[in-house]
């Protein structure tokens, strides 16, 4: 597929190293900066499409074993040699189908290469344990063993990482995989998935579907599924947790976030302000550890406001191809009527609009940036909205702020922002959050740490990305107990 091209490109379904047409109904993606050009265009999966995808995963998962794992992280390591130099392509393709900022889009393909060779490395780690026996002459170990055909399915907020967070470590550890990406990122998963098989994917250890969310359903409940690994909303992961637990089969979620910022009366304000807004509005908003809620402790109120506002007047959003550009689109009419429904809802409940940014008069599907004033009795301080509206509440005190920080369903990321040790601690310890940040952006995190929430957030559900944590949801471990054969005695 050339990625460089401005015309609609025409995708079909990877199946068993084939690249395939599909014969279900045709859907396609648009440029969210300018909705009337479709990116690209397909004809979707059938039930049939994605009996053959898992079957060609079971039958290929014998000989992917067979690579070995230093095999395996070598594929890896090619991949991300290709992806670094594809990158500006990617990078261009994923502005214009999923509307994020050219800089963003270059961030992501960034921190996508650095997760592929990271899993690369990983294939040289210990793999297993050794213990001790009562007996001299045996060894006890333990051996990882791949779990199957592992279902992935991904959203359209991060196009190309979040799938490399998940097939990456699936692959390395001798998995096979049936992905099917976001409806609205197709393009950006069909590219990743031809750079994974030029580097050496062999046929049906990697097959790619694309079609509507009926089709994850399917995918979720095939008893040839060993494994699922999802990102997504809410009430989809519930249905999914119902679906694949039910069934016995392993399951990871990431599930969103309602996460807070805590600025105490100490904290260096103008850090904290800048901090905050680049957590809240990067990315237009649409990232699951994106901050919501920002809750001012005392007298810090009045100052953070001073701060705050003059940052996110002077954001603008427009096409992520334009350098003046803060913030891209939303990723779709729907995104954005939702959006705006939800901060109508707010100002209806009491809220104050302190500041917004500007957007562009184009026709793509732009908001404005919004800072909030507010308190928890407004529903946008407790439901997710998926864009760039802040709210920022007073408390009085740290028992206060921890409370109200803690008074969601999610718990996925939350920072504090001072140099009180003891509130530091407090935080660390108090606060439901799976990640939390000191002095530092909601959002962000490292590939060699694990990534992963609390409560509503991820499920009670192995973290992503660290190696010890990938290893632990993508194998299954035996035991095995070898003792040395006693030599035959000469006659």
């Amino acid at each position: 597929m050339n990625t460089t091209t401005t015309q609609t490109l025409e995708l079909k379904q990877l199946i068993n190293g084939q690249w395939d047409s599909a014969t279900g109904a045709e859907a396609h993606s648009v440029n969210p900066a300018d909705p009337e050009e479709l990116v690209a265009r397909y004809a979707t999966a059938t039930p049939q499409t994605l009996e053959a995808a898992i079957a060609a995963g079971r039958a290929a998962l014998a000989g992917w074993d067979r690579v070995g794992i230093l095999g395996r992280g070598r594929v890896l390591r090619r991949a991300a040699q290709l992806l670094e130099e594809r990158g500006e392509d990617i990078a261009v393709l994923m502005t214009r189908e999923q509307g994020k900022t050219l800089a963003d889009s270059r961030g992501e393909v960034g921190a996508t290469v650095e997760t592929l060779y990271y899993q690369a490395g990983s294939a040289r780690r210990a793999d297993g344990v050794t213990y001790p026996s009562g007996n001299a002459d045996e060894l006890v170990r333990t051996i990882r063993r791949p779990v199957g055909v592992v279902g992935v399915i991904t959203p359209w907020n991060f196009p190309l990482q979040i799938p490399a967070w998940k097939i990456a470590p699936a692959l390395l550890w001798g998995n096979t995989v049936v992905w099917k990406p976001a409806s609205d990122t197709p393009a950006v998963a069909l590219a990743f998935a031809e750079i994974l098989v030029e580097a050496g994917v062999p046929a049906g250890v990697l097959n790619l579907v694309l079609g509507p969310g009926s089709l994850g359903s399917r995918l979720v409940e095939h008893e040839g599924i060993a494994a699922v690994t999802f990102t997504g909303s809410v009430p989809v992961g519930h249905q999914i947790r119902e679906r694949v637990v039910l069934r016995g089969a392993k399951l990871q979620m990431e599930l969103g976030g309602h996460n807070a910022a805590i600025v105490m009366p100490d904290a260096d304000v103008a850090s904290a302000a800048a901090a905050i807004v680049a957590a809240a509005m990067s990315s237009t908003g649409q990232k699951c550890t994106a901050t919501r809620r920002i809750i001012a402790v005392g007298d810090v109120h009045d100052r953070l406001v001073e701060a705050l506002v003059p940052l996110v007047k002077a954001l603008v959003s427009g096409p992520g191809t334009e350098a003046t550009s803060d913030m891209g689109p939303v990723v779709s009419d729907r995104a954005r009527r939702d959006i705006e429904d939800a901060l109508s809802q707010a100002q209806a409940e009491g809220a104050t609009v302190l500041a917004q940014g500007s957007k562009s008069d184009a026709p793509g599907h732009y908001v404005l940036p919004t800072l909030l004033a507010g308190t928890d009795a407004l529903t946008i301080t407790h439901e997710e909205v998926f864009g760039p509206i802040v709210t920022l509440m007073r408390v009085e005190d740290l028992d206060e702020a921890i409370t109200l920080a803690n008074a969601t369903e999610f718990g996925l990321t939350a920072s504090v922002f001072t140099s009180d040790e003891h509130a530091i601690r407090r935080c660390l310890n108090e606060v439901v959050a799976g990640l939390i940040k000191v002095n530092a952006p909601s959002t962000g995190s490292e590939v060699h740490a694990p990534f992963g929430g609390l409560r509503d957030s991820s499920f009670p559900a192995p973290r992503e990305q660290n190696s010890d944590v990938a290893a632990d949801f993508f194998t299954e471990t035996k035991t095995a107990y070898v003792r040395v054969a006693p030599q035959g005695r000469a006659s």
